[in-house]
């Protein structure tokens, strides 16, 4: 019988269950006998030596907090005797980890000749999928632009486009300044993404963020992809809306599939309802792909920034140069100052779910998501609502939040998101969202939601059998092969960051 245990590395003082570890069971680890003096849930640390009160709690080789009391060989650790080690913003020093960069990578790697069909847009860029948008620049208009999404794909579900979408939001209207610039940025961003082959902006007419106001910060566009209706000074916007989709179905049409060499991929890299198998199966995975598509030539981007404290000077480190260094310095501290500017402590995570599913602290959480990032350089630091303009890894600004993190990595130019979930979650982006279980029993549970089964790391496959077909399996998605569950169940959904003043 497998082991009911692992531990993650030889300098761990705890243990993380496999499977229940009842009261009373002994389990021999490097040589030694320890008994569990209570039960362990699946997925919770046991101790296996003497932690003294106010030492760390070591796992994945890191601290993942302080010992609020002495804790012995065989108890459960977790909120009654662990808490968070971490405190207010720090300053940082650049220590330069050995990181092979994408150019060593290319020296022995030979990689470059491997393609997959996507298509090819004006600029360069490449889609995955070829998509009508609908996207409004005020959340009145909502049910206007989900009528006319709904009447365009009754009556052009024939045509040769994968299907006409619209993403619904309550803003741009009674926004002001910074507020006001992240909702037109992340819509901007939508607009220019090239999954879309044609885009229908929808304005009210009246909203801050009106058609003209949009369009200074949209910058260049093909008035051949990308069309405009203001629905107060239409008789009847929806007429007039069809026909403009008709214009854009007849030139998304025009788009084929053809050879496009890997690196022109940007995958977004995301986590949402962990648990404690997460920083085990699903995370490494992503981060094994990561690394994968990096040496391809291509651009994986990294978000969900107060989900990097604890882990941060792991990615400084990791940063290309001083410059790199600074901005991922400011990517964090600027973020800790937000928190802090709203009176709200600084490290209040993880969440509920998080501490069921075996997560205690922020640095245990943190270990784990970062490693959705694998190993490579971090070539970027992007702003929220900016967009990739490095290969390689980027780290970009957004909070945890899934809806919110994920547009943002859409709008920052990924054709598909992975996402990994210990809990489970049936959401998705405007882009095909993969979700990755952490244990094969999420998967089986939740065969409409999950896409692909991290948890077979846990039945005794290698990583290196498992991140190959992982591999496959997301070429298939980005080729159109594959539909990706969100995308079968038609569940595609955007968020913008919110923290401004409303009017």
């Amino acid at each position: 019988m497998a082991q009911p245990f692992i531990q993650i590395n030889s300098q761990d003082n705890v243990i993380v269950a496999l499977q229940e570890i009842r009261r009373g069971e002994t389990i021999l680890i490097n040589n030694l006998q320890v008994t569990a003096l209570e039960d362990i849930p699946k997925g919770h640390k046991m101790a296996v030596q003497m932690i003294p009160v106010g030492t760390d709690v070591i796992k994945f080789g890191q601290s993942i907090g302080n010992a609020k009391e002495t804790i012995h060989p065989g108890h459960w650790v977790h909120t009654h005797n662990l808490q968070s080690g971490l405190k207010g913003i720090l300053e940082y020093q650049y220590q330069p980890a050995a990181v092979e960069s994408h150019e060593t990578y290319k020296t022995h790697e030979t990689h470059d000749s491997r393609t997959f069909p996507g298509y090819l847009r004006d600029g360069g860029k490449v889609g995955i999928r070829n998509e009508i948008w609908i996207l409004n620049t005020v959340g009145c208009i909502n049910k206007t632009c989900e009528m006319l999404a709904k009447l365009a794909g009754q009556q052009y579900k024939d045509r040769n486009v994968d299907g006409i979408h619209h993403f619904s939001h309550p803003y741009g209207c009674s926004q002001l300044g910074d507020d006001l610039l992240n909702t037109q940025k992340i819509l901007a961003g939508l607009v220019d993404h090239p999954n879309a082959g044609g885009v229908l902006v929808v304005g009210l007419g009246c909203e801050n963020n009106n058609i003209r106001e949009f369009k200074k910060v949209l910058g260049d566009y093909d008035p051949r992809r990308v069309k405009f209706l203001s629905v107060q000074e239409e008789n009847d916007e929806l007429e007039e809306g069809l026909k403009l989709l008709e214009e854009l179905v007849e030139y998304a049409e025009t788009f084929v599939r053809q050879p496009m060499p890997l690196s022109k991929l940007i995958v977004g890299l995301k986590c949402g309802g962990s648990d404690g198998f997460s920083g085990i199966t699903a995370n490494p995975l992503v981060g094994e792909f990561s690394n994968m598509l990096v040496r391809y030539g291509g651009t994986t981007i990294l978000t969900e920034v107060p989900e990097m404290f604890g882990a941060e000077t792991i990615l400084m480190n990791r940063a290309e140069n001083d410059a790199v260094f600074e901005k991922t310095v400011h990517l964090i501290n600027d973020f800790k100052a937000y928190f802090l500017r709203h009176d709200q402590v600084v490290y209040e995570n993880p969440s509920p779910g998080n501490k069921e599913g075996g997560i205690t602290t922020l640095e245990e959480k943190s270990l784990g998501c970062t490693q959705k990032g694998g190993t490579t350089r971090v070539v970027d630091v992007l702003s929220y609502g900016h967009r990739v303009s490095k290969n390689g890894l980027n780290l970009l600004e957004a909070p945890g939040n899934d809806l919110v993190s994920v547009t943002a990595l859409i709008a920052a130019g990924a054709q598909l998101v992975l996402f990994t979930t210990g809990r489970g979650t049936p959401f998705g982006g405007p882009v095909p969202t993969v979700k990755i279980s952490t244990t094969t029993g999420l998967s089986e549970k939740k065969r409409t939601w999950i896409d692909f089964n991290a948890g077979q790391l846990l039945d005794g496959r290698s990583m290196d059998e498992v991140k190959a077909d992982f591999f496959e399996y997301i070429t298939a998605v980005a080729s159109g092969e594959v539909q990706t569950r969100n995308e079968q169940n038609g569940f595609k959904e955007i968020a913008i960051f919110k923290s401004g003043v409303t009017l």
